[in-house]
C-alpha cells in the first residue's frame, strides 16, 4: 500500500476536516501546547490488525492544515506486530508518542480507520479459515464505502482475500441490467467481443443453468454464478469441466460464513462477498494516552 499516495491522503485530510480537528475546542482549553504524551493502540478483542501505516499519515495531515504544529510523531509497534497478523484481547498494536494536542485530536480519526480496516481484515480472515483446503478463493466486490476503496480493498488483502475489479474500467462484467438493455445474453456477449479495450477477459453474470448454456454458446470467458444454489452451482461446475474451453467460475449471492464452505466444495473458483466491506463490523480497539 503506497501510504503516502494523494487519493490516501485526501480521504485523510477530508476526515480530519470533518472532525474539525485542528479546531479541537476542548484539547485546546485544557492542554498544555508543549506536553508530551504516549498513547497506545490496544486490541480489546481478538482480531486481524490492519491500518498501521495509517497512523503516520494522519499526524503528518494534522500538521498540514494546522500550519503551526511540526509533525515528528514516533510510532513503536513491536517487529512481530504487522498488518495481516491475528491481535489478541489486550495487546498492544503501537505506541505513539507525540504532542499531546495533536494525539488528542487526532485520536478518533485514527481509531476510526484503524477499527475500520481491522474489521474488514478480521471478517475477510474468517471467510478464508472457512474455505481453507478447498481451492475456493475469497474475493471482495465494489460494494466499499464512497473515498474508502483503496482502503477496505488494502483491508482485504490484510485479511487473506483477493481483490476483484478496483473500478470500472478494471476488466469486464456483463451483470443483468447489461444484458437486460443489451437485449439478451447473446449479443451483449456479442457486443463485448467486438468493442473490448485490449485483453480484458469478458465475464458475465448468469442466475440459472439455462443461462449459463447461453453463456458457454457465445464465448463467455469466466462466469459468475449469482444467486444460485449450492447444487445448481456443483451442477453448473461439472457442465463447465465438460467445455471445450477452461473458464474460471466465480458464485456471489447469498453467500455467509454458514454456508461459504458448502459453495467451496462444490468446485468454483472464486466465491466474491459484498459483505467484507459493507457490513464488517469495526474491530473494538481503544486509544489510552499517558503523559510521555
Amino acid at each position: 500500500m503506497d501510504w503516502n499516495s494523494r487519493r490516501i491522503n485526501a480521504v485523510i485530510e477530508n476526515a480530519l476536516l470533518e472532525d474539525r480537528a485542528t479546531r479541537d475546542a476542548t484539547t485546546y482549553a485544557c492542554i498544555d501546547p508543549q506536553q508530551r504524551a504516549a498513547a497506545t493502540i490496544v486490541a480489546k478483542q481478538d482480531c486481524i490488525l490492519a491500518g498501521l501505516g495509517v497512523i503516520g499519515r494522519i499526524l503528518d495531515a494534522f500538521a498540514r492544515l494546522d500550519g503551526t504544529v511540526v509533525s515528528h510523531p514516533e510510532i513503536i509497534s513491536h517487529p512481530e506486530i504487522f498488518d495481516g497478523v491475528r491481535l489478541h484481547r489486550g495487546q498492544q498494536a503501537a505506541v505513539i508518542r507525540h504532542n499531546a494536542r495533536v494525539v488528542l485530536s487526532c485520536e478518533r480519526v485514527i481509531l476510526n480507520f484503524v477499527q475500520r480496516l481491522s474489521g474488514i481484515a478480521t471478517l475477510t480472515r474468517q471467510f478464508v479459515d472457512a474455505v481453507a483446503g478447498t481451492g475456493a478463493r475469497i474475493l471482495d466486490t465494489r460494494k466499499t464505502v464512497p473515498g474508502m476503496r483503496m482502503l477496505d480493498k488494502y483491508a482485504v488483502r490484510c485479511g487473506g482475500g483477493l481483490n476483484h475489479r478496483l473500478d470500472l474500467s478494471d476488466g469486464v462484467l456483463i451483470k443483468h441490467n447489461h444484458v437486460a438493455l443489451a437485449g439478451g445474453i447473446a449479443p451483449a456477449l456479442e457486443r463485448a467481443h467486438r468493442n473490448r479495450r485490449g485483453e480484458q477477459p469478458i465475464e458475465i453474470e448468469v442466475r440459472s443453468l439455462a443461462e449459463l448454456e447461453q453463456a458457454l454458446e457465445h464465448q463467455a470467458e469466466a462466469i459468475l454464478l449469482d444467486n444460485m444454489s449450492v447444487d445448481d452451482v456443483r451442477t453448473a461446475v461439472e457442465r463447465v469441466a465438460r467445455h471445450t474451453r477452461h473458464l474460471q467460475l466465480e458464485c456471489s449471492g447469498g453467500i455467509t460464513l454458514a454456508n461459504v464452505r458448502q459453495y467451496a466444495e462444490a468446485g468454483v473458483d472464486f466465491i466474491s462477498v459484498g459483505a467484507l466491506t459493507h457490513s464488517a463490523a469495526a474491530a473494538d480497539m481503544s486509544l489510552r494516552v499517558t503523559p510521555d
